[in-house]
């Protein structure tokens, strides 16, 4: 018999080492490395497995000319912000890994879909962490159709496979990845060689099949995918389910998609008979106190391919301590600290001496630096407690010379923030339309100065 070969694989970075060592040295990262058992080398002159991750039977060298361009088929999830961020649609033979922090919803949204799926379509729901009878009290819970669905509770890799021979689904639900185990290899189930030779196996009889494969993953303690980086490689779409327990609202992110476009965000709400999509996030963004308080201010975001108008809040507070505080939720730490340097530097206005608090309503976070602008005017509304216009809404990037730079589809924001009744706009001029909106008064600016001029 071949001997068996092993390696060593770190847990954050997939980085693999022939011998284990106490620091990666790809990372950094301490006590990161997990043994891994490989397979042992083909015999000379033995015919190679035709299997990949990718599911290709064929090793056939063609011209890329000659690969067919039809459209991916697609059909709906049933949730038309779950298909937002998919790109369309689910699509046959893809692999999709959904990930969130405990009680984010990953099983009520998969479960919801499944069993609205179920009644056109042969669906497989595999349960590792629960009994077949919570997923029931579940289902009843919600109040979800439950007649076809099949159910199955298992954590074998190979069970599951054959199973799914003899079923012929045409959507596999795994819940969750971490939980899943291969006899030939040797490790705990949610180890590193567990689960990535779990993922594979189920992916290649996805692709094999022509089955559509959702799997749930778990995340660490910093919101990333738990277990190996080389798992977000082999699936085709990574999505993330965002919000807190105490948050009534949950957003699904979009982090890796082949069959469509990245960063694209949908938005859910978490009520009594499960998650329900929100198909206008501007109107829940901006439910705001009739008496417009100073610091206060409404930016318009870009996610995916839509706008958003979300609201920004800044507080300002002498300090009391030598080293004042910059706390920012929703947005970057650093980014505002830089920020506060070019208000100073370009808008005179010193904050040395004040902790600065910055909050975006709602729990989004907000990844562009088109709220820039809108930042350091909320900061100086703050600042000197002069509440803004109610009607007044702003984005633009600031450079570090104290220029407002233009943004990506700044005609749609304004378009956007017009259909929601809003009458002024504090824009980068690069931006400015020729023809504003009806009703809506585009204030253009070039300078940070200009601005503060303008408000």
């Amino acid at each position: 018999m071949a001997k068996a070969k092993t390696a060593f694989v770190c847990t954050e970075c997939g980085a693999e080492y022939s011998k284990w060592q106490g620091q990666c040295s790809n990372c950094r990262e301490w006590n990161t490395l997990s043994e891994l058992r490989l397979a042992p080398s083909p015999r000379p002159g033995a015919q190679p497995a035709r299997q990949g991750y990718a599911g290709a039977a064929s090793n056939e060298v063609i011209d890329l000319a000659s690969v067919d361009l039809a459209e991916v088929p697609r059909f709906s999830s049933t949730f038309e912000e779950f298909d937002r961020v998919l790109g369309g649609g689910l699509v046959p033979g893809s692999a999709v890994l959904l990930g969130g922090n405990p009680g984010a919803g990953k099983s009520t949204l998969l479960l919801q879909t499944a069993c609205k799926l179920a009644q056109a379509k042969r669906v497989l729901y595999v349960t590792g962490e629960e009994s077949l009878s919570q997923v029931a009290m579940r289902a009843h819970r919600l109040q979800l159709p439950t007649q076809g669905l099949r159910m199955l509770a298992e954590t074998s890799v190979e069970t599951v496979i054959a199973t799914a021979e003899r079923e012929r689904p045409d959507i596999l639900i795994i819940d969750s990845i971490q939980t899943m185990h291969l006899e030939e290899v040797t490790s705990a189930p949610g180890g590193v060689a567990q689960v990535r030779e779990s993922a594979a196996a189920l992916t290649r009889f996805a692709k094999r099949t022509n089955t559509v494969l959702l799997l749930v993953g778990h995340v660490t303690k910093d919101g990333t995918l738990a277990g190996p980086k080389v798992l977000e490689h082999m699936i085709d779409a990574s999505l993330l389910l965002e919000g807190g327990a105490d948050s009534r609202f949950r957003t699904l992110r979009g982090q890796k998609n082949r069959f469509g476009a990245v960063n694209e965000l949908g938005v859910f709400a978490m009520l009594e008979h499960g998650l329900k999509e929100v198909k206008n996030p501007s109107a829940i963004f901006l439910s705001r106190h009739e008496e417009q308080s100073a610091g206060s201010l409404v930016m318009v975001v870009w996610e995916g391919t839509r706008p958003i108008l979300v609201e920004v809040q800044a507080l300002l507070d002498e300090s009391q301590m030598s080293n004042p505080r910059r706390v920012a939720v929703g947005l970057d730490g650093q980014r505002l600290a830089m920020l506060l340097a070019v208000l100073h530097k370009h808008g005179g206005l010193f904050t040395g001496d004040q902790d600065v608090f910055l909050n975006v309503v709602g729990g989004v976070k907000v990844l562009e630096t088109s709220a820039d602008l809108a930042v350091l005017l909320a900061v100086v509304s703050s600042l000197r407690n002069q509440p803004l216009p109610r009607e007044l809404v702003v984005f633009g990037e600031v450079g570090l010379s104290g220029e407002i730079r233009p943004v990506p589809s700044g005609q749609s924001r304004i378009a956007e923030a017009a259909k929601h009744g809003f009458t002024r706009a504090i824009v980068p001029s690069a931006n400015a339309p020729k023809q504003p909106p009806e009703g809506m008064q585009v204030i253009a600016v070039d300078k940070l100065a200009d601005a503060l001029a303008a408000i």
